[in-house]
């Protein structure tokens, strides 16, 4: 084998490209570590924890799944989205865009039906959880409709492993590929 035949340039950015594919791994697993603590301290929060008010911004992601309450004083709109209610039933969920106490805006999960019609609800007190994003799922649920499914730490998405897995493969592909290459081109040459 004649190194002088082996591409510098080729080999760089292959060598590149793998190492940047490895780093992304490494970088995944520790997001898998990180996600899973996140994940078991939002599990952590006992069910009967004393309400709080419904947090400023800054705080929402220190404060999810734990019970709140807030004043809806505006409704701009009420949508009916996918979502399931607390016997795992498919139907839809009806989100109100609320403007709060003190100008802040929240998402209000009102409750659960079969209907996509948005019921009719003007606000008012919501007492709930607050889930992911920063919406409060009503609980008791409001409008005269059924029970949400509780937001739960254990449907956050915890996917690091498998991204890091597809990371490390890319960088053996490349080098696989690489190697391959080289291999006729240098057959070729000789």
């Amino acid at each position: 084998m004649n190194w002088r035949e082996v591409p510098l340039v080729s080999s760089v950015i292959v060598l590149a490209a793998v190492l940047t594919m490895i780093g992304l791994g490494i970088w995944q697993l520790n997001r898998l570590e990180e996600k899973e603590t996140l994940i078991a301290r939002y599990a952590a929060v006992p069910v009967d924890a004393a309400r709080i008010d419904y947090p400023p911004s800054d705080q929402i992601e220190a404060s999810l799944y734990r019970p709140v309450r807030a004043t809806c004083e505006k409704v701009a709109s009420i949508l009916g989205v996918a979502g399931q209610n607390r016997l795992g039933m498919s139907g839809f969920s009806h989100v109100a865009e609320c403007t709060l106490e003190g100008g802040m805006e929240a998402k209000v999960a009102l409750g659960w039906s079969r209907n996509p019609q948005s019921p009719e609800w003007k606000g008012g007190e919501v007492l709930g959880i607050l889930g992911p994003g920063g919406k409060i799922v009503a609980d008791p649920p409001l409008a005269e409709l059924g029970p949400l499914a509780k937001p739960d730490p254990a449907d956050i998405p915890n996917n690091h492993l498998a991204y890091a897995g597809q990371w490390f493969f890319f960088a053996l592909t490349a080098l696989v590929i690489y190697f391959l290459a080289l291999r006729v081109k240098l057959r070729r040459s000789a």
